[in-house]
């Protein structure tokens, strides 16, 4: 594939995803920039309510990526049987798992902000926000796979129209609900929740309509789509099992290291709150290279072309490197603009655009690792490796150092951020190596 053919292609995936993560990560910053204005207790308070969804939305973002190296393979295959059979096997697996959270917060809310926060006052709040929001659950336990395949599937443009669909109901419905505007009554915390449901619900109408209803290659909910035998099964847990781990075990490890950094206080967390969504917009859309790797060298595979996938590998690979470079560079030349769209006082607006000065440094790292973990390792089916190397240095490295920072150093929270990210350096080290071997491509769909 020529040059501009091949980043054509990329573009056309790329930029879908990446659009449709700045607006679903939007939901999260959205929320936090208005109930900021309440009080930075309340900020601090919805960051921690929503730290279930995190864990339970990186359980089944791991399963289902783990189907996507199946998915991306029949599609290059051109397997549509097999392709509605594992979404229609991810959709059974992530609706029972999201029942599970759903129990969770609606009926143990408070023990678990009690887990992340010392505060009465901030547990309270956020176990209203959990509460309130914990129908989620079950819409993220069916939106999820079916945005995936969708993606698996390069229909990109689908899941985008739809986020941007719900991005807008949500502000709308935040407006309303927090404020109690247009005569709708002033709910703060419970409206930004009550506001994330509705955005929700519109999300599954419309995921629902688009796969089912309309005509599309997805389309086809019959019974045999819900028969899978032991083999088959078992073929797809033993990949998807190390994803559901290694996303899980990562969320565990960012939620234990929020638990350290909320013990340096109030002040300190709320900044730390305010930079990393901010951060993680940009992530969403870096991360959408990640997404045309495991898409593209996917389909190679499946395709029975190897040669042709380690290039595509390495050419995203170099795309990594340079989009991560350019987009630390942005970061940390509108650091201070970016954080003043939050209500925080003097001294937390400084610790924030510090946080944001070390993030953006890293940046490069962060999507060359994303690359390596979620698009191309995945992609050949070497989910195993890239599990095993995520799970461990991040438990050994990032957060016992994010506890001795925070608790026994007690150093200020960019300092602590700023130990935190030498395990990306070693997890590089690691990743890369495995990369240039060549051992991380399988063919996985024989068979099936």
């Amino acid at each position: 594939m020529t040059d501009k053919r091949f980043y054509g292609k990329v573009a056309r995936i790329a930029i879908p995803v990446a659009l449709q993560g700045l607006v679903s990560s939007s939901l999260t910053l959205l929320d936090n920039m208005m109930v900021s204005s309440l009080s930075e207790t309340a900020l601090s308070a919805v960051n921690l309510g929503v730290q279930l969804f995190n864990i339970q939305w990186m359980m089944i973002f791991g399963f289902c990526t783990g189907c996507s190296t199946f998915l991306t393979q029949l599609w290059g295959a051109k397997d549509r049987d097999n392709i509605k059979k594992v979404m229609g096997f991810a959709l059974v697996n992530t609706t029972v798992l999201s029942f599970i959270f759903f129990c969770l917060g609606t009926f143990f809310p408070l023990k678990v902000m009690s887990i992340y926060t010392s505060d009465p006052v901030a547990a309270e709040l956020g176990a209203q926000y959990l509460r309130t929001a914990s129908v989620n659950f079950l819409f993220i336990g069916i939106i999820n796979p079916l945005s995936t395949s969708l993606r698996s599937t390069e229909q990109t443009r689908i899941p985008m129209y739809i986020s941007l669909a719900a991005f807008v109901t949500d502000v709308v419905f935040n407006y309303c609900l927090i404020f109690g505007n247009f005569g709708f009554p002033r709910l703060e915390i419970r409206g930004a929740a009550l506001a994330t449901v509705i955005a929700r619900a519109l999300e599954f109408c419309l995921m629902i309509c688009m796969v089912f209803v309309r005509k599309n290659p997805l389309r086809g909910l019959t019974a045999g789509m819900f028969r899978f035998d032991k083999a088959f099964a078992k073929r797809i847990y033993k990949n998807s099992i190390f994803t559901t781990l290694n996303e899980t075990l990562w969320s565990g490890a960012n939620s234990a290291m929020s638990a350290a950094y909320s013990r340096i206080g109030t002040l300190q967390y709320a900044a730390y709150s305010a930079s990393i969504t901010v951060m993680n917009l940009f992530l969403m859309c870096m991360f959408s290279i990640g997404d045309a790797s495991l898409i593209l060298v996917g389909a190679k595979i499946g395709e029975g072309r190897p040669d042709e996938a380690k290039d595509t590998a390495r050419r995203l690979l170099r795309m990594a490197a340079v989009f991560g470079t350019a987009a630390g560079a942005l970061i940390a030349l509108f650091a201070g603009t970016i954080i003043k769209i939050f209500d925080l006082s003097p001294e937390g607006f400084a610790l924030a655009r510090k946080v944001m000065y070390v993030n953006a440094a890293f940046c490069p790292l962060y999507l060359v690792n994303g690359v390596l973990i979620s698009g191309t390792l995945r992609a050949g089916g070497d989910t195993r490796f890239a599990a095993i190397t995520e799970i461990l240095i991040m438990w050994l490295t990032s957060v016992p150092l994010s506890f001795i920072g925070a608790l026994w150093l007690k150093l200020p929270i960019h300092l602590v951020v700023l130990m935190v990210q030498f395990e990306g350096i070693i997890k590089f080290f690691f990743l890369f190596r495995r990369f240039r071997s060549g051992k991380w491509l399988h063919y996985m769909i024989e068979d099936l």
